[in-house]
């Protein structure tokens, strides 16, 4: 039996201290440059609020603690069944890796080590508004998979997501109590006010209507009886049906019905993705007046010719179009091809000022804490990016690498680099875990932020030079590209970390990790991976529409998205696995 200690504690007499770190709930810095003490967290201040984190937070297991893989991919996983249309039923689960890429693993750890800290990441949860008029849908004439036909029951595979995290007794290695969840960016799909509420409910609890436009009945492409999307509940022999893709009478009718999410039963923190700063992920047109009056409009472009969309396909992909100048000039040409939809005002972009203040709305606080790492420093500087104390041990830091000039790929600017090598530094006592949306290789977009014209931009080699000087640097967490991959990293500058990539929430597998960090009492450290998947069931039965049957429908028709990738899982070496790491 491993010997781990927990920092949560329990008890009478606990020290305030060991209480927010537990919780997550100590702010170190609000990314403006300077480092708050403890007692001046802006995530804590009033006494009730303390108390009201640490009542809500769970409680470390009676001692020994033991591990806990029910719920995880260790136990079991969802596995395809058959060809075609594949349907999905529950097999073996998958074993933990060892890699020894940074350091040799020494006998007799697992009854030395102990717990420094444990937290769940999600990320790409994609919350999509599927009736938004601003959706590029029409782009699957082109490219099969630029629209997937599971993309309106995000909210409901999301909440089952939560509904499994929560469900979770102890860290899967450890059994310690986890401490925090992140969510590393693209928590929306299309920068709306509607996913924006959406995904905060999902967050921290509530009722949602996954529901835009007509209170009444969905208006969007699975009911425009166009043969290149499925047509769920009409008779219409569309190119999914043609595959294997069910007839499902009532499916859009049940995916616009009123849902509840229980709201995550931890303290959970927020990093800011492309899809949350950017219309459709990738335009710097933040304040054009023609773009967000057909976002609340009444009109929707649906069908455009292959020809078209692969042009606009090319203008967004090789980035020659960042501030979406020749989209609406694309969007115009096509005026009179636009359907009547109903206008709707929550289907309005929202600004990063939005972003923060609707975090900071006591409405979407659920467990906490505040602001979910933001506070109204950022508020005042301008900034998405902050540091908090995990553990006694351990710092967490949360980066913006969102590019505002345009484009889906990241970078971030001087200021926040050299704020990061100053938290870093100010720290060097604590081991540190690194958030961004962006990897690594995907910070490869320097162009100039429009709010900063004089600042500026460093790409991910920069980031990670600098994060190498800094031999309290464990792990790099982040997301984007939709695939499990777990990359070692051991810098010139004589420091190493594991920078770990995590598969998104929206395309098949579906997958959340737990991340444990551990000292092995040994000159090592080791970072344990662990894979979880929703809490909805691996088979589907088609006549069940219930809240439950459609997140279990969610992952099914993700795994038969046409075009869909099949290789987003990983190896088994970037799964669950022990990531050893030598630190002093």
């Amino acid at each position: 039996m491993s010997r781990t200690r927990s920092v949560a504690g329990s008890g009478q007499g606990i020290h305030r201290r060991s209480v927010l770190a537990a919780t997550g709930a100590v702010a170190l810095s609000a990314g403006v440059g300077y480092a708050l003490r403890p007692s001046d967290s802006q995530a804590a201040t009033a006494t009730e609020t303390t108390e009201a984190v640490a009542a809500s937070s769970r409680r470390a297991p009676a001692a020994p603690l033991a591990p806990y893989t029910k719920g995880t991919t260790l136990a079991s996983v969802a596995t395809p069944r058959g060809s075609g249309y594949r349907r999905l039923g529950d097999g073996p689960g998958w074993q933990r890796v060892v890699r020894s890429d940074l350091a040799a693993p020494k006998s007799g750890r697992a009854g030395r080590r102990t717990a420094l800290a444990a937290f769940v990441q999600l990320t790409d949860l994609h919350i999509i508004d599927a009736q938004h008029p601003l959706r590029l849908e029409y782009l699957r004439s082109a490219d099969i998979h630029a629209w997937r036909p599971h993309e309106a029951l995000t909210v409901q595979g999301a909440i089952a997501l939560v509904e499994r995290i929560n469900a979770l007794r102890g860290a899967p290695v450890t059994g310690a109590p986890l401490h925090f969840a992140m969510t590393t960016g693209d928590n929306t799909d299309n920068n709306a006010k509607s996913e924006l509420e959406w995904f905060l409910k999902i967050m921290s609890g509530g009722r949602i209507t996954p529901n835009s436009g007509d209170p009444r009945r969905y208006e969007g492409v699975q009911n425009s009886g166009l043969k290149q999307y499925w047509q769920p509940d009409a008779a219409v022999r569309d190119s999914d049906k043609q595959a294997g893709f069910p007839h499902l009478d009532g499916f859009l009718k049940a995916a616009i019905r009123e849902v509840r999410s229980p709201g995550l039963n931890l303290p959970w923190y927020s990093t800011v993705g492309n899809h949350d700063s950017l219309p459709m992920g990738c335009y710097a047109s933040h304040g054009d007046s023609y773009l967000t009056e057909l976002a609340v409009g009444g009109k929707k472009l649906m069908d455009v010719s292959a020809a078209e969309a692969q042009r606009l396909q090319t203008l967004i992909k090789k980035a020659r179009d960042p501030e979406g100048v020749r989209y609406e000039d694309f969007l115009k040409s096509h005026a009179r091809a636009m359907r009547s939809v109903t206008p709707d005002e929550s289907r309005a972009p929202f600004t990063p000022t939005e972003y923060l203040q609707a975090h900071l709305d006591p409405a979407y606080r659920g467990i906490g804490p505040a602001g979910h790492g933001y506070s109204s420093a950022n508020l005042d500087s301008g900034t998405q990016y902050y540091a908090f104390r995990i553990s006694d041990d351990v710092i967490g830091i949360s980066l913006d690498t969102t590019d505002a000039g345009g484009h889906y790929e990241g970078s971030i600017g001087t200021a926040q680099l050299k704020w990061l090598d100053r938290t870093l530094r100010e720290n060097k006592d604590s081991h540190a875990v690194i958030f961004s949306h962006h990897t690594s290789k995907t910070m490869t977009n320097t162009r100039i932020d429009p709010a900063r014209p004089q600042e500026r931009r460093h790409n991910g080699q920069e980031v990670l030079a600098l994060l190498g000087g800094h031999r309290n640097v464990l792990a790099w967490v982040n997301g984007h590209i939709h695939k499990n991959v777990i990359t070692p990293h051991a810098m010139s500058s004589g420091g190493s970390f594991w920078e770990i990539s995590t598969a998104s929430h929206v395309d098949y597998p579906q997958l959340a990790r737990v991340i444990e960090l551990t000292d092995n009492k040994d000159g090592t450290v080791s970072l344990f991976t662990t894979l979880v998947e929703s809490s909805a069931p691996h088979r589907t039965d088609f006549s069940d529409l219930s809240q439950t049957g459609l997140a279990a429908l969610y992952r099914e028709l993700s795994l038969n998205a046409p075009g869909a990738s099949t290789t987003l899982g990983g190896d088994p070496e970037d799964r669950n696995t022990e990531l050893v790491l030598k630190k002093g």
